[in-house]
Order: C-alpha cells, then structure tokens, then sequence
C-alpha cells in the first residue's frame, strides 16, 4: 500500500507538517463542536448540518477550478464512496457524542489497519511478515481501547469500530477514485452527496437548533472541510510515514477540551491502548513510504521482493 504522497523537494516538508498540525487541530475542534451540539441535537442531525454547511464551505474551490472540475465518468464511484463513508460518519459521530472524546478518537485511528487488511483483499497488495506483525500489534491496542468484560466496555466502543471499518473501505474507494480524479474534486463530489444522503436520517431525529447551537454546527462544518483539504495538501507534500505521528495528536488535544469542558479524565487503558495504535500505524507508515522509494529507485526490483 502506497504512502499516499510523492517525491518532493525537501523544502515543503516544513509546509506540510504544518498543514498536518492544523488539520489535526481543527479534526478535534471538530469533534469538540459536535459533543457541544450534542447536547441539543441528535448525531444524525448534527452530521447532516456538518454536510450542509461542508458543502457550503467547498464552494470557492467550484468557483476556483469551475465547473469543468465537476467532468467524470466515475459518478457510481463516487456515489459508492459516499453512501459508505456517510454511514462511517454517522456511526462516528454517534460514537463521539456517547464516548469520551478520547476514546472514540483513539478508535478511530484504527482505521489505516483496516485499510491495510482490505489493499490485500480488494486491491491484491501483498504484506508479508512486518506488517502483519504490526498489524497485529494494532489489533492488540483496538482490544485494550474496547477492555470487552470489562465494566468500562460499551455499545459506543462498537459501534466507533465499526465506523473505523467504513473509514477503511472510504479509504479504498478514495484510492480508486485518485487514479484518475483530482482531490478537490473527490472533495466537492463526496461533500455534495453527503448532504441529501445525511438529510434523510436526520429527518427522524429533528429538532431545529437554537441559540449558539448554530454556531457549533456551522464551525462543525468549517473545522471539518478545512482540515480535510489541509489533510490531503499535506499527503502531497511529504510521506505519510513522517506525517501520521503528527495526526495522533488529535487524541491529546480532544483529551484536554474533554477534561475542561466534559469533566472527562483519560484513563492508563486509554492512553496504552491508543499508544499501541499509534506504533503500529507509525511502523506501517514508515515501512510503506521506505518500499514506495525503494521502487520508484530501482525499478528492477521485483515488487513482491519489495512487501515484507
């Protein structure tokens, strides 16, 4: 599995640690202005709004690239891509809104091990020994995150991996979809689809927000596309290998709003569990981007000498 980024020039690196750090930021404002909405909305209502205001937010880049960026024969793609990835959203918006903010982010960095797993089974990537070593190490750290027997064990837990699982098969689909498309248009596309798709369970749960709930469903959306855009500038620039360590700081980050305004505390099995998740996905990050220059260096290599 590629790292996702291309040989750069060695002075866009600091520009892409920096756009990692600032969507890692706003990733976790997001999170933040969910669980604040929460407490009015529903999380079904609250990811439609997100969608909503998403989209409204993609528009300069319609205007920037026009509408000749909106040209693809990929539509069923892309549908597919957005029907999985609003019910990885709706799953992980509930997961957020019913468990500590730490833990259902921590979770959701489970992702990349599910990734790994479905580039083997749908795209034919071969993974040997390493990686799945490290994948196991993941899966161990999934494991104390959930504690199942446990009487901290919850629905919540579940339901966040199981959001992890569709955040997987997005990140397939995505992978298709940038052979051939440009990323703000992956962006428009998806963010346009997601709002009538996220309309109709909301529908359900509606209450129409007051007061200063507005703000939180409008910042939901603003953090939200911003980052995404930050995230995918930033993959471009530089390996993911260096970028993913920077990413699991959206853990400390929504542990500390979590503390001061949810009175939440992260317990040892959180931070052991997430720590576990975060070296696995470093190592396959690491592990991915090295064999990706070893290729592009010596082409004569055979490419399954090369997946160990």
């Amino acid at each position: 599995m590629s790292s996702g980024a291309a040989p750069v020039a060695v002075n866009n690196i600091p520009r892409a640690v920096l756009l990692m750090a600032f969507s890692t930021l706003l990733f976790g404002l997001m999170a933040v202005c969910i669980r604040l909405a929460s407490k009015q909305l529903h999380a079904f209502e609250i990811a439609f709004f997100r969608n909503f205001f998403g989209f409204i937010f993609t528009l300069p880049l319609l205007y920037r690239h026009g509408w000749s960026i909106l040209r693809t024969d990929k539509l069923s793609l892309y549908f597919m891509r957005s029907v999985i990835g609003i019910a990885s959203m709706l799953a992980g918006f509930w997961a957020i809104v019913h468990l500590p903010l730490a833990q259902a982010i921590a979770l959701s960095y489970s992702t990349p091990l599910f990734v790994t797993i479905g580039a083997v089974l749908v795209l034919g990537e071969v993974v040997r020994a390493r990686r799945w070593a490290a994948l196991l190490l993941g899966f161990a750290g999934v494991i104390v995150l959930m504690r199942p027997g446990a009487a901290s064990f919850s629905l919540g837990s579940l339901v966040a991996l199981f959001a992890a699982v569709l955040g997987a098969s997005t990140a397939i689909t995505i992978k298709f979809l940038s052979r051939t498309e440009k990323a703000d248009a992956i962006v428009i596309y998806t963010t346009m689809i997601w709002v009538p798709l996220s309309l109709l369970p909301a529908l359900f749960v509606w209450t129409t927000p007051t007061g200063i709930t507005w703000l939180w469903i409008i910042l939901s959306g603003l953090f939200g596309t911003t980052a995404h855009m930050c995230w995918t500038r930033a993959l471009k620039m530089a390996d993911a290998s260096l970028l993913t360590p920077i990413s699991f700081l959206q853990v400390v980050i929504v542990g500390t709003f979590g503390y001061f305004l949810f009175d939440e505390t992260v317990d040892r099995w959180t931070f052991i569990g997430a720590g576990i998740i975060f070296v696995s996905n470093v190592y396959i990050a690491r592990r991915e981007s090295q064999l990706a220059r070893r290729a592009v260096t010596d082409p004569d290599i055979h490419p399954e000498t090369l997946q160990r």
